[in-house]
């Protein structure tokens, strides 16, 4: 810590590394702008998840294309994460997710006025990008004002404004498809809320200013992971359909994806500020927790994705109907993550609550491999709880894991490599579960229809999206038991993979959550303050102090 003449007075530093942490009033204004942003990207998600199998047939669009209407925003996701977390590190991170909250509305406005399949997955692979900055910036926001150990205390905020998003969502977006209004509306309702998100973050969201750092963006890494990840997901869709799995086409897809990212993987190791730092990776917490986020991502994303078919093309149910019968996971997702933050909040103690939310999230799959299309459905609900549960006590705490043992100047990379992950395991999750749910469910209604007597030849392609309504009842109830089925079947796919989630817990080693929140380590860097010039602040010569609301003084002879 220095000053422009001579060392800083001993009582000033202190007032700089010792101010209190934010009271419970401050942090719940800032948080509020976080959590309408976070709220935004919910439910530009949830809001058409109840809806997209009307979408789809409205559009006449196939199976294939419903998986990439989902598969395309997760692929979009996961390739920006990191470098909007790259750029949490580097810049100011309020305009960035403002940024990201005016790329997430407007593309979500194009996708409304989509009149093609093909254009709704462009537009939803833009809304992506949005939803990526979201994902990165709200964890690392929360990061920077709560502390790990006092973090559980608010997750009943979180876990309420993920509750009302998540299950308003689908039901929002039933009814809205359900009525005059159409489907359509389904994408232009956010925006009112997020307008009113970017004005409460402009005005409650206070930060101190970065430490003066070049800004390097990694375009060659950010470009070959890009390319090598879209490689993967294209022949995970195209195998079995396009060409066979074991064939020259696939090895070839396989070989220039993995040899495309193996040159991601050079290119990191010598980037300045790379995308992924790859020497986070000695962190043995980090790692682990990559591990479950991939298995989680591939468990939650890969099956939730699917529900709404079941209930629509298995059980015959509204999207309105849909909606209102997926609320018990979404209940028991956000119970298990309210309840469980606060009592970690009160003792410190994590990791048996992630152990106890990967043997749930493993049961609940497992259990819902078994359902058919005449399961009684407070059954599925049943199950559908426990899966939600499981989600719930696991996502958000291998998140909170990583965070406990990152040096704050890593926590956007660091936050934003495991979100990277556990969206790339439901990017793959989806495709892969997408292309067998196409196969399946055609072999089953073609065998299905066989033995009614009807001529499967005769009926053109299989891979479009039933119309039950207008459906003859033997033909209907063939295509209900054959959705019923093939969708079980992912569940039980997915089932094993949670189980390496489960393995990645049980090898974490518990650290005791820090009690200092993100801004406090920024103005402290071992024990003393940052003694480096301010990003748009003056230089040597014109000392200033930055207090924890973002304000600067220019009366203080102390520069952070």
């Amino acid at each position: 810590m220095t000053s422009t003449t001579e060392p800083v007075a001993e009582p000033v530093a202190e007032a700089v590394v010792d101010k209190p942490a934010m009271s419970h009033r401050e942090v719940l204004e800032a948080l509020s702008g976080i959590l309408l942003g976070m709220f935004v990207s919910i439910l530009a998600t949830s809001v058409v998840s109840s809806s997209l199998p009307r979408i789809i047939t409205d559009l006449h669009g196939t199976q294939s294309a419903f998986t990439w209407v989902v598969t395309a925003t997760l692929l979009t996701t996961t390739i920006s994460t990191p470098i909007w977390g790259k750029l949490a590190d580097l810049v100011n991170r309020k305009l960035l997710i403002q940024l990201a909250l005016v790329i997430s509305v407007v593309s979500a406005a194009l996708a409304g006025l989509s009149h093609s399949t093909e254009m709704l997955i462009g537009m939803r692979a833009l809304q992506g990008i949005g939803a990526g900055g979201l994902t990165a910036l709200g964890t690392v926001l929360i990061a920077d004002i709560i502390s790990p150990r006092e973090r559980g205390r608010y997750m009943g905020f979180m876990g309420a404004v993920m509750g009302v998003a998540m299950v308003g969502g689908p039901l929002l977006g039933g009814v809205l498809t359900d009525s005059a209004l159409g489907w359509r509306w389904n994408f232009f309702v956010g925006l009112p809320f997020a307008v009113a998100a970017i004005v409460v973050l402009q005005r409650t969201l206070h930060l101190p200013k970065l430490t003066r750092r070049e800004v390097r963006i990694d375009y060659l890494g950010a470009t070959l992971i890009s390319i090598g990840i879209a490689g993967l997901l294209l022949w995970i869709t195209f195998a079995g359909d396009k060409f066979e799995w074991l064939s020259g086409e696939s090895f070839a897809w396989v070989g220039l994806s993995v040899l495309v990212l193996v040159a991601a993987g050079w290119a990191e190791t010598r980037a300045a500020e790379p995308i992924i730092p790859l020497h986070l990776f000695r962190n043995r917490t980090l790692v682990l927790a990559v591990v479950g986020s991939v298995a989680v991502g591939i468990a939650m994303f890969g099956t939730s994705v699917f529900i709404g078919q079941y209930m629509q093309l298995a059980r015959g149910k509204t999207p309105t109907q849909s909606g209102l019968l997926t609320i018990p996971m979404i209940l028991g997702l956000m119970l298990s993550s309210t309840l469980s933050g606060r009592v970690i909040s009160r003792t410190g103690r994590y990791k048996k609550f992630m152990v106890v939310g990967a043997v749930m999230l493993t049961a609940g799959l497992a259990l819902m491999g078994t359902i058919h299309y005449n399961t009684n459905f407070v059954l599925v609900a049943l199950y559908m709880a426990i899966l939600g549960a499981g989600v719930g006590m696991l996502m958000q705490n291998l998140v909170l894991a990583v965070q406990n043992t990152l040096d704050i100047r890593e926590i956007g990379s660091g936050t934003s490599s495991v979100a990277f992950f556990r969206t790339l395991g439901g990017a793959i999750g989806v495709s892969a579960l997408g292309a067998v749910l196409a196969s399946r469910s055609q072999d089953l209604i073609a065998s299905g229809l066989t033995k009614i007597g009807v001529d499967v030849s005769a009926m053109g392609s299989s891979d479009s999206l039933p119309d039950l309504s207008t459906l003859p009842a033997p033909v209907r109830t063939v295509v209900e038991q054959a959705m019923g089925d093939s969708i079980a079947d992912l569940f039980l796919i997915a089932a094993p993979i949670a189980l390496i989630a489960l393995i990645a817990v049980l090898l974490l080693k518990e650290v005791p959550l820090g009690t200092r929140s993100g801004i406090q380590q920024r103005l402290e860097v071992d024990g003393h303050p940052i003694d480096e010039p301010v990003l748009g602040q003056p230089l040597v010569g014109e000392p200033v102090v930055a207090d924890l609301d973002g304000r600067v003084d220019a009366t203080d002879d102390v520069r952070v």
